[in-house]
């Protein structure tokens, strides 16, 4: 395989795209990113409720399976969780395109592991070895679809990550408006 070729599957940038975005364009994507990842914390942690500090520590080390203490992973966790950590890869990606694929993926399992302890430690909510993996393999999807966009087709995946990162927060603010909770 060539060396061009063998990069792309690496999700390395080509030459022409090394650069991250420039100017206002990076200052919104990292503005843009902040508040996904505070929103992130505040769905995994709080479950869009007031933050606390709860008394329910429960760790579940087997993935995917049913445990004495938990069941198995609902399904629909499991596509949230996938779909949530998405638009984590493809900002890793627009934002810091020269990290080379394994510091990104690490990102992501590193930022996935530490809400899942930061679960565990305040007690609000179970502690879940399967989140871990479907969270990072959620970045992961992100990364690639990264990867795949090539050129131009960068400007339109930063434009779809703004406007799912602006559609969250528009669902965050109605589902706080609302009298639904999850607890």
């Amino acid at each position: 395989m060539s060396a061009p070729a063998d990069a792309a599957l690496r999700g390395e940038p080509r030459p022409a795209e090394a650069a991250p975005a420039s100017g206002a364009s990076r200052a919104i994507l990292a503005v843009l990113f902040a508040a996904y990842l505070v929103l992130l914390v505040w769905i995994i942690l709080f479950k869009l409720e007031p933050p606390h500090i709860g008394v329910d520590r429960q760790l579940k080390l087997v993935p995917f399976a049913r445990t004495a203490a938990a069941g198995p992973s609902a399904p629909l966790e499991v596509v949230a969780n996938l779909l949530l950590f998405a638009p984590f890869g493809a900002y890793l990606g627009l934002l810091a395109p020269r990290w080379e694929w394994w510091r990104r993926i690490g990102a992501v399992a590193a930022v996935s592991g530490a809400l899942e302890i930061a679960q565990y430690v305040l007690g609000v909510g179970r502690t879940d070895v399967t989140d871990v993996i479907v969270n990072t393999a959620g970045g992961i999807a992100g990364l690639a679809l990264w990867a795949v966009c090539r050129g131009t087709t960068r400007r339109g995946l930063a434009i779809a990550v703004v406007v799912a990162t602006l559609g969250m927060i528009l669902l965050a603010a109605a589902f706080i408006a609302s009298p639904l909770r999850f607890r």
